[in-house]
């Protein structure tokens, strides 16, 4: 894995990665065989030739592990060929399984080193996985990258969160890996606990991944002040590889690795590309997984691509905000278009409130919104907080939604993805 250092270099690199990998995956890969033979690939020099190739779906992927059980099509090699096997969170639908060769699980550990240098991790760091090592990928490959880099892999796996906090204080972690959510949850126990994360543990940086929220302005600045460290976000899915990372810099956005993956960002109805500054759905192509690679793989997961430079000094495109939540999840109430993430950012810049939960639902043929909300002491006691949170929210959003203060300890926590946002 090399980083080049302009745009042309980097595209003139993609281009002689992309051109290989099609070298190897068309004679024997049955998936991409039978998707791209009506397509004029030819010899490929340049993206444009990749943007004429269709994409490729979740929907096609589930398709075509039902039609060839278990594990689909999309394999180079023979099964014997692959080590590990992962499968997505099925939060969708039914959950999609993958497998990795030894290199592709190689270049995993290999993407994960990246993010780890780009948010000043180094050898004699301890870095501490609150994760349940189940079989979702969730940070398995980032485990292979802590070796990478020479740093000591702490596993979370298999204990409560109080034995997580005590184990993060007692090892002298001084790296938390984990999702936002949890972050803030790890947080809100050491606060019962008498715990000051602050002071009593050595996290000085916090890595983030499986949902948007590092980068959402109020959570992050929430997650920072709760553990005292810095907070770093992350982009990368099981299907995909580990594509975005946030560097020191901190300009409010994620880098695409862009010397192992082609980034493309569509408008989600047309596929036309999007201008740098235009939100729209990120299509990723990964160069490096050719076991099970995707080409022009729509994510799912809106962006907004910005090219100026980074002040860190690298040259990959910058998605500003990070991910800003799922194409799908955007919706329309009332005229007005409302996205998870806007409805998060304002709801933490309320310490009053524990956890919350958001419900979509129709009332007379309309979109409804309303929000309920768990604070950190009981309803009573928080007098205001419902008119505080409407006001803002129209404010912020342009809409009132419903609002209803529910018991501490009413609210489901999440260490995995959150499903904080219901449509009824």
């Amino acid at each position: 894995m090399q980083t080049v250092n302009s745009r042309e270099a980097i595209e003139a690199e993609q281009v002689v990665r992309l051109r290989g990998m099609l070298e190897t995956i068309l004679p024997a890969n049955e998936f991409y065989r039978q998707k791209f033979a009506h397509a004029d690939i030819g010899q490929v020099d340049s993206l444009e030739q990749l943007r004429k190739l269709p994409f490729t779906t979740k929907s096609e992927l589930v398709a075509d592990q039902q039609q060839h059980p278990p594990f689909g099509s999309d394999l180079t090699f023979p099964l014997e060929r692959y080590i590990r096997i992962h499968q997505t969170s099925g939060t969708t639908g039914k959950p999609l399984y993958w497998l990795d060769t030894d290199e592709s699980w190689q270049w995993w550990a290999a993407t994960w080193k990246l993010v780890f240098e780009a948010a000043g991790v180094r050898p004699g760091d301890r870095i501490y996985f609150a994760f349940s090592f189940g079989p979702f990928i969730g940070f398995w490959s980032s485990w292979e990258g802590a070796r990478k880099i020479g740093a000591l892999a702490i596993s979370g796996g298999g204990q409560s969160t109080a034995q997580r906090l005590k184990s993060i204080v007692d090892y002298g972690a001084t790296v938390l890996v984990c999702t936002p959510t949890y972050a803030l949850h790890m947080a809100s126990e050491a606060r019962k606990a008498g715990i000051d994360l602050a002071k009593d543990s050595a996290v000085t940086t916090t890595i983030h991944a499986g949902e948007p929220g590092a980068n959402i302005p109020s959570t992050k600045k929430l997650i920072e002040e709760s553990w005292g460290a810095k907070c770093y976000d992350h982009a990368g899915a099981t299907e995909v590889g580990a594509f975005g990372f946030e560097c020191q810099s901190q300009p409010g956005a994620i880098h695409v690795n862009e010397s192992e993956f082609i980034a493309e960002v569509i408008d989600p109805n047309t596929g036309a590309q999007a201008r740098p500054g235009e939100k729209g759905e990120l299509v990723i192509t990964n160069l490096g997984r050719i076991g099970s690679p995707l080409i022009r793989y729509k994510t799912g997961d809106l962006a907004q691509p910005r090219l100026q430079p980074c002040p860190c000094g690298r040259p990959f495109i910058l998605l500003d905000g990070g991910l800003l939540g799922r194409a799908d999840d955007m919706i329309v109430v009332r005229g007005v278009n409302v996205f998870p993430s806007a409805i998060e950012n304002v709801l933490r810049e309320f310490t009053e409130i524990e956890e919350f939960r958001v419900e979509i639902f129709e009332r007379a043929a309309m979109k409804e919104i309303k929000l309920i909300l768990e604070p950190r002491s009981e309803p009573s006691a928080v007098e205001g907080l419902g008119e505080g949170v409407g006001q803002r929210m129209r404010e912020r959003i342009g809409l009132r939604p419903e609002i209803e203060l529910v018991a501490p300890g009413t609210l489901p926590r999440f260490d995995l993805k959150a499903k904080r946002f219901v449509k009824l």
